[in-house]
């Protein structure tokens, strides 16, 4: 199973008042694991962006200036994430709000929020009450975002997939029998081989037979023959 990590970087909060996208930062997940594939992409907003964004990601206006536009860029995006991934995002309606602003722009389809998965939504629903922002999820699950000085796309969304693995109930969520089950996977596709033996013999020798008449031979007061007696 193929799922995408995602996570973007803007110039503010709302598309509809002239916010835009300057970072997208994407994770391959095979089976919930990252596999070391990933998408960056830096695109210029074609706006100033704000010194209050700036302190937020610490992407600057220089260095943007000489980035692609969306357009010109977008589609290294969409062929990353393919055609039917799972979206993992955190907090999606914010991010889903501004690609598919984007995508809209270009003449693109949006994306489908039948593909979303939010992991904001997952850990409000298993830790109610608790701070459910990725740094607070980071602290809960010990996982190293030391590096985030600032925010951004590509370094949240490696996060994102070591959180969204620990939501998911991390690698032993299966009680210890995840390798069984993986094994059994790997054996109905025929990727591990079944040794052939041939079935071992059960009836008892004439040695067996006289060893076990004299074994009963000497008992005292069976319980069968108690039963009997009943």
């Amino acid at each position: 199973m193929r799922e995408i990590a995602i996570d973007t970087e803007t110039t503010g909060m709302d598309p509809f008042n002239g916010d835009r996208i300057v970072e997208i930062g994407a994770v391959e997940m095979i089976n919930h694991l990252p596999t070391g594939k990933t998408c960056q992409l830096y695109i210029n907003p074609e706006r100033e962006v704000p010194q209050e964004a700036i302190a937020v990601h610490g992407i600057t206006n220089e260095f943007l200036k000489d980035k692609p536009v969306f357009s010109q860029c977008y589609s290294d995006f969409l062929d990353f994430i393919g055609e039917d991934s799972k979206l993992i995002i955190h907090n999606a309606e914010f991010d889903m709000k501004f690609l598919n602003w984007e995508l809209e722009q270009v003449g693109h389809a949006p994306l489908q929020w039948n593909r979303v998965i939010d992991t904001l939504t997952m850990a409000r629903k298993k830790f109610p009450g608790a701070p459910a922002n990725l740094d607070a999820l980071c602290r809960r699950f010990n996982i190293d975002n030391s590096d985030r000085s600032y925010h951004g796309a590509l370094l949240d969304s490696e996060l994102l997939a070591e959180v969204y693995l620990e939501l998911l109930g991390g690698l032993q969520r299966g009680l210890g029998l995840s390798d069984n089950a993986y094994k059994g996977e790997l054996l109905a596709k025929g990727k591990i081989e079944r040794k052939f033996r041939e079935p071992r013999p059960h009836a008892p020798s004439a040695e067996e037979l006289a060893a076990h008449k004299k074994f009963l031979g000497e008992l005292t007061n069976p319980l069968w023959e108690k039963i009997k007696g009943i």
